[in-house]
């Protein structure tokens, strides 16, 4: 038979969408699932055999038209299909402030208070007290206040949009002045001048990449200019022949001049890191101490809290800012502000706030605690007995991720593994696919988990993970 032959009759042979939808009624697994979706993974099973047969693809066969074979296909798309997007994921990356895993995990007491609130009515807007229609900034403002030191504090949906808020509030048809050693780029391409533009602000750069000094600032200021900007070098450093203004120095010239200090702090922090052994990072009590007018910075990144831009300052600044219409299309919903006031509440004890926040307890987890881990894991997977598995200890360092101390290496221990017959890209990309996917970096033709950032729960299911692997291997 000719393969144009060969194809016609297989077309022929490929059953139709009505003959496969009658026989899926028959199976109690789709018992619970919407007929559009079956009718829909029908239809892509359909037409993915239809093309195989006409593109006369290498190894597809008669037996694939077979009904088994069809309804097995239809039954993985609808699985598929019926699955969340939004899923659980392990990093085992040792990155702790993980952009692209979701950023900062929640407290407990965060997680605990969302689900409280999100399926009841709540007090978002109304004043329980007076009866009347309330502020739902100000449901965080007063514990920002308590912890910053500062006179005003709100919250919006992110920190770009912080930022926005306060340059098209302060500067708008006016000129902001920025030394060219902090018009950054962060990750998701959110670069300084850009926002400035996109708030109707001028920018007015001064100063080298390398260097920028006091006189600089002084002499760009003129009728026109709103505001000083500094921007915290967050995910890089500059060394080297180099100098830069203090934020006490630029509040100093702004007084002189009677113009406003902005400061975008980025991943803003309410502890100081050097009391646990590591690089000091700038606080927002020690940007409101300088006497700054108003601070931008993020809350899921050192914060540890959920996605939100967070600006505190003095109160004359704030209520301008509060009174921008920006606000409404900035603002953060109730889930949010339930899981930022619990996180704020943690930060009232700093000792307890290091232990119950996911980000602040990785970042500064003592050595000990994630060789026990890294042990744990590896036993368990010696115990895998394959010959093929070879499994060892490693000391390496982690990263804090988030475009936060982008210098600092955080020492830790890591389980790297390797499989004969296999590519190290094959084993990331298997457990990468694995339910829940296990997400680890490669190093020197190394697979790696970092257990810095696994969760003591999550060893059973990377060891589960890993079995499977080996089984799927041959």
């Amino acid at each position: 038979m000719s393969k144009d032959k060969k194809k016609q009759e297989m077309l022929k042979n490929l059953p139709g969408v009505d003959t496969i939808l009658e026989l899926s009624q028959e199976e109690s697994t789709f018992q619970d699932v919407p007929k559009s979706v079956i009718t829909g993974a029908i239809r892509q099973t359909i037409e993915v055999l239809r093309g195989c047969i006409l593109s006369g693809e290498n190894g597809f066969s008669e037996e694939e038209l077979e009904t088994e074979k069809i309804m097995e296909c239809v039954k993985q798309r609808v699985d598929a299909n019926m699955a969340l997007n939004l899923t659980h994921i392990i990093n085992g990356t040792g990155v702790v402030v993980h952009t692209n895993l979701g950023r900062s995990l929640l407290p407990e007491e965060a997680a605990d208070h969302i689900a409280g609130i999100s399926g009841r009515y709540s007090n978002l807007e109304f004043d329980v007290s007076s009866g009347t229609r309330g502020i739902r900034y100000a449901l965080v403002e007063e514990l920002l206040c308590d912890i910053s030191g500062a006179e005003a504090a709100m919250a919006v949906n992110n920190n770009a949009g912080a930022v926005l808020l306060c340059l098209e509030t302060l500067a708008r048809d006016r000129e902001v002045i920025v030394s060219r050693g902090e018009l950054v780029e962060i990750g998701g391409s959110f670069r300084i001048p850009d926002v400035m533009s996109k708030s109707g602000a001028v920018l007015m750069e001064v100063g080298t990449t390398n260097r920028t000094h006091s006189r600089d600032y002084e002499s760009a200021i003129k009728n026109e200019t709103a505001l000083l900007l500094k921007v915290h070098k967050s995910n890089y450093r500059v060394v080297g022949f180099t100098s830069e203004v203090s934020l006490k120095e630029l509040v100093e010239i702004g007084g002189k001049y009677h113009i406003p200090v902005m400061e975008d702090l980025g991943s803003g922090t309410f502890i100081d890191f050097s009391a646990y052994g590591m690089t000091r990072e700038p606080t927002v009590q020690d940007s409101v101490k300088a006497g700054v007018d108003v601070v931008t910075f993020s809350g899921d990144k050192l914060l540890g809290g959920p996605q939100a831009g967070i600006i505190v300052g003095k109160k004359k600044i704030l209520d301008r800012i509060k009174k921008n219409p920006l606000t409404r299309a900035l603002r953060i919903d109730k889930l949010t502000l339930a899981a930022l006031e619990s996180t704020l509440r943690l930060y009232r004890d700093e000792e307890k706030a290091v232990k119950a926040i996911p980000t602040l307890r990785m970042l500064t987890a003592p050595l000990k605690e994630i060789e026990k881990r890294a042990e744990k894991l590896y036993k368990s997977l010696e115990t895998l007995d394959d010959s093929r598995l070879n499994v060892r200890l490693m000391d390496l360092s982690s990263r804090t991720g988030g475009g936060a101390l982008p210098m600092m290496e955080l020492l830790t221990k890591c389980v790297g593994m390797t499989i004969e017959g296999m590519s190290v890209n094959s084993i990331e990309g298997m457990m990468r696919k694995n339910k829940p996917p296990v997400i680890g970096r490669i190093e020197d033709d190394i697979f790696i988990i970092d257990l810095r950032t696994v969760l003591d729960d999550e060893l059973y299911a990377i060891n589960k993970a890993v079995a499977d692997m080996l089984k799927r291997g041959g």
